[in-house]
């Protein structure tokens, strides 16, 4: 490297992308678990894919923006819901994971509620969703949402025909009132080919770190292949409101689709730098007559590394 680029921003560009490489290894540690035919076979119909270095510096400088638009949101107390539905496999969780790696888990958090229990089965059907709405200066990653009753509930028989209707009737209305109060609402659908959820099921049928992915719910999405095409399509025609539209986000690439997706994300909100008030570490101070008390040797973690 040239020394007129060995700037602080460079230095410090480096040293966050070698922490990355490290953090993106564990992150993506189930291509060491794959059998070599299946890792071969995947890397065959994925030949063309971004390559490392340019995805890790564009995922960097989108992170730092990133914290940027956190900052503005916390200093303005504004409200931010996005929203991340698709297919099961197609990617959602690994957007999540790159948008909440270096913020504060206090202003940005990631939701995923479980199934729901018979009491919240008899509540207005939002309500179990409204705990979890930002108040001023955070933001919301709902990871599966409410759109569930278009999607799992109706293709799985879990909420019939009348109840659907309704969803479809109370959900513009519905997201309408949360732009209304304040809240900006994005909604994110991830789309990935037949063949390509196919190979990742398999790839997580044989890697022992990722098999508690494959829910029996995952599994009927095979089955119900059409099924879910056609509650996708109704969903998208009737929800699409100026208010709060889909966007869609092609995930075969899984790298490609994180950074499109956090790049668009980026695009949608208006933030600016906010003031920051600086920061100076303060002298130790020193007390001559303190000692530090011996501690027990079994308090201590063992230091097996």
């Amino acid at each position: 490297m040239n020394t007129a680029d060995n700037t602080p921003a460079q230095d410090w560009l480096q040293a966050e992308l070698a922490d990355t490489f490290d953090e993106d290894f564990e992150l993506e540690l189930e291509d060491a678990q794959l059998s070599l035919e299946i890792s071969r076979i995947y890397k065959e119909k994925h030949p063309d894919t971004i390559d490392r270095h340019t995805y890790f510096h564009a995922l960097i400088r989108m992170q730092s923006e990133l914290i940027k638009l956190q900052d503005w949101v916390q200093y303005h107390k504004k409200k931010v819901v996005v929203i991340f539905e698709g297919r099961d496999s197609a990617g959602k969780g690994g957007v999540i994971k790159r948008l909440t790696q270096r913020l504060n888990p206090r202003v940005v958090r990631a939701v995923a509620l479980p199934a729901p229990s018979d009491r919240e089965k008899s509540q207005w059907y939002f309500q179990r969703y409204v705990p979890h709405l930002p108040a001023g200066g955070e933001i919301v990653l709902f990871d599966r949402s409410w759109y569930n009753r278009a999607g799992v509930e109706r293709v799985m028989g879990f909420a019939d025909e009348d109840q659907v209707e309704q969803f479809f009737h109370d959900v513009p209305d519905f997201e309408r009132m949360l732009v209304r109060s304040g809240i900006t609402v994005i909604k994110y659908w991830f789309s990935i080919t037949d063949e390509e959820q196919q190979m990742r099921f398999l790839m997580r049928i044989h890697d022992p770190m990722k098999q508690w992915k494959l829910s029996p719910m995952d599994l009927q999405s095979r089955v119900r292949w059409e099924q879910y095409t056609k509650a996708k399509e109704e969903m998208m025609a009737r929800t699409n409101i100026p208010e709060a539209p889909w966007y869609i986000v092609e995930g075969n690439d899984k790298k490609r689709a994180r950074l499109n997706c956090i790049d668009h994300l980026l695009s949608l909100i208006p933030y600016e730098p906010v003031p920051h008030e600086e920061v100076h570490l303060p002298d130790r101070v020193f007390n001559p007559d303190y000692e530090r008390a011996v501690l027990p040797p079994e308090l201590y973690v063992p230091a097996k590394y």
